[in-house]
């Protein structure tokens, strides 16, 4: 007993000799002028104790002492007996929840003649600790700093997470493991290679007492009996009728679907699974009502998947879900995102290259599921952007990350209809961002084109330019000589002068600018005004309609004019050039004025050239 006594004050000496740091603190009980010292109020020591232990244990652990200087002279208590004990007491009173305090001792010590209170605590690994106010506070350098809980908590859920595949497995043996699949995994490897240096290899195994031990990077990726070790490591998969789950007598889930094993059989079965869910297709209505869906890119989706599972935290025992809405599709894996990583540098293509699970990474990568660390979000949004389809939605919150997939085009309504007047070119990406740019008359500088196309690559400028303007849909308004003689007028750069505006296919084949009217013929000879607008008006607002009729008999005249409030949507009617009305196909035509020469049309009295 008495060597226990004496080797706990030498630790004591010792450690006080060290000085205060990181892991040591030392707290004078005095207060007063020198020589004339007097003992401080104990209620303020146990608050700078229990501040003091609670800041150690929420960081790396460390040592309290009371009754020393800063400078780690020994000046020691001049305190009764029940101030001590309120002392020693204050790590239970002052502290919420102390009964699992990882306290190592708490006791008076005397060292040279002098009586100091020693306190020893180790880091929580459990929970983090609070004072009886509900302040949280951890130790910085050499300071007890305020802190925030939730950060502290994500902080050590995060570095759970980080270690949970590397960590050995008590019980788990190579017999274990899918040996079939891990052999021809080695033999692509290296051929001739075992199973057992296969695991040595790639860090998922070592040779220990008592023979080869298991990381859990070994069984998540080869287990045979995953349920054994991780039950929740399944991807989930639910389609749901509407884009929200509603709750009770509302609810919308059509399937629910659990895939269960280990990582590489969530990868092959859950690709089959979920891909059935991707081959919607473009849908077109009847009586000339066209309605574009998009298909997500399979690519995409896969990138997505392999993210989900390879990435998340699997010391969260929840599945990796997919929730199949009616316009979109998400991504949702246990854990938030590392601190390391921002939302911000996701969403702008910055390769981050860091995993959660390194050695499971490994593998992934060296069998090709994967390619270099960082690059899986930004091959998501380049994916979607080449199909021409909204970004990606990128969260992390409450645990969890979330990657959603809209099933929607990355162009507006009005800029569709705008384009769908180009179909017969077959434009590429860029220069429909062109076109798009050159909307409602607007004149083009190549400053703006570079903006459009986004990128400031003069190559691709060439390109998408000359084709343009090869096609006619690129109209040059002025020339390269007349923008620099501007541009030295203005004091203006040349890039910013605008020469180009785009020609609509209409305009180019018959040089002529197209107006916001239309010509029908063919008309049922019991039609009226309110049933045309009412027809006419899937392709925009109609303005107005002028029906003639004959002035003896009063009957229709079988064809009319049809105005809209935009040219846009004379234009689309056009294209489709017939629609459906009470049974008979009524011809559309651009609208001429009456003025010009008249051409007969089979059917009609009279069409306008």
């Amino acid at each position: 007993m008495a060597e226990n006594v004496l080797s706990l004050i030498q630790r004591a000496r010792n450690s006080i000799a060290l000085g205060e740091s990181h892991f040591r603190e030392f707290k004078t009980a005095l207060e007063g002028r020198p020589g004339n010292k007097r003992p401080r109020r104990a209620a303020s020591i146990c608050n700078e104790i229990a501040e003091a232990i609670v800041s150690f244990t929420n960081a790396d652990g460390g040592e309290l002492f009371i009754g020393v200087e800063d400078d780690g002279t020994i000046t020691g208590l001049m305190h009764k007996q029940e101030d001590i004990d309120l002392m020693l007491n204050s790590v239970k009173t002052h502290i919420l929840d102390s009964s699992a305090l990882p306290l190592q001792f708490s006791q008076v010590i005397t060292i040279d003649g002098k009586q100091i209170l020693f306190f020893c605590v180790t880091k929580s690994t459990e929970k983090i600790y609070q004072l009886s106010d509900g302040r949280c506070m951890r130790r910085q350098d050499k300071s007890s700093m305020p802190a925030n809980i939730e950060k502290l908590q994500f902080d050590r859920r995060e570095a759970m997470s980080r270690e949970f595949d590397r960590v050995f497995v008590d019980g788990a043996t190579v017999n274990d493991l899918d040996l079939v699949v891990i052999q021809q995994i080695a033999d692509s490897f290296l051929r001739g290679m075992s199973p057992e240096q296969y695991l040595q290899q790639v860090s998922l195994a070592e040779y220990g007492i008592g023979g080869l031990r298991l990381k859990r990077a070994a069984l998540l990726l080869f287990a045979k009996d995953i349920t054994k070790w991780f039950p929740r490591c399944q991807v989930r998969i639910l389609k749901v009728s509407g884009d929200s789950i509603l709750p009770g007598e509302k609810y919308n889930v059509i399937s629910d679907d659990y895939i269960t094993g280990n990582i590489f059989t969530l990868l092959s079965t859950g690709w089959e699974r979920l891909r059935p869910f991707l081959s919607q297709r473009t849908v077109f209505s009847g009586e000339a009502r066209f309605e574009q869906t998009f298909v997500y890119p399979e690519n995409a989706c896969r990138e997505a998947l392999v993210n989900a599972i390879a990435h998340r935290d699997y010391s969260v025992n929840n599945p990796v879900t997919i929730y199949v809405y009616d316009h979109k599709l998400v991504f949702e894996s246990p854990g938030e995102l590392l601190s390391t990583i921002s939302i911000d540098e996701l969403r702008k293509g910055v390769g981050v290259h860091e995993s959660r699970n390194s050695n499971i990474a490994r593998v992934l990568r060296e069998n090709k599921y994967m390619r270099e660390l960082g690059e899986g979000i930004r091959r998501i949004f380049d994916l979607m952007k080449a199909d021409e389809l909204a970004p990606p939605i990128i969260e992390s919150d409450q645990g969890s990350f979330r990657i959603s997939l809209n099933h929607s085009s990355i162009y507006t309504e009005r800029e569709l209809l705008w384009l769908s007047f180009f179909d017969i070119l077959d434009l590429d990406q860029y220069q429909k961002r062109i076109v798009i740019a050159g909307m409602d008359g607007r004149k083009l500088s190549p400053a703006m084109i570079y903006a459009a196309i986004g990128s400031n690559d003069r190559n691709l400028y060439d390109q998408s330019v000359t084709t343009l303007r090869i096609r006619g849909v690129l109209k040059e308004i002025k020339t390269s000589d007349y923008a620099s003689k501007i541009a030295r007028e203005t004091g203006k750069r040349k890039q910013e002068i605008s020469r180009f505006e785009v020609v609509t296919p209409d305009k180019i084949n018959n040089n002529e600018a197209i107006t916001n009217k239309v010509y029908l013929y063919n008309l049922p000879v019991d039609i009226d005004e309110e049933t045309i607008k009412k027809e006419l008006s899937i392709f925009g607002a109609v303005k107005s309609v002028k029906l003639p009729r004959d002035d003896q008999t009063g009957l229709v005249r079988r064809f009319a004019f049809v105005e809209y409030t935009e040219s846009t949507s004379a234009l689309k009617a056009v294209a489709i050039k017939n629609i459906k009305i009470k049974d008979d196909i009524v011809g559309i035509l651009t609208y001429k004025p009456y003025s010009t020469r008249h051409k007969k049309v089979k059917g009609t009295k009279s069409v306008a050239k």
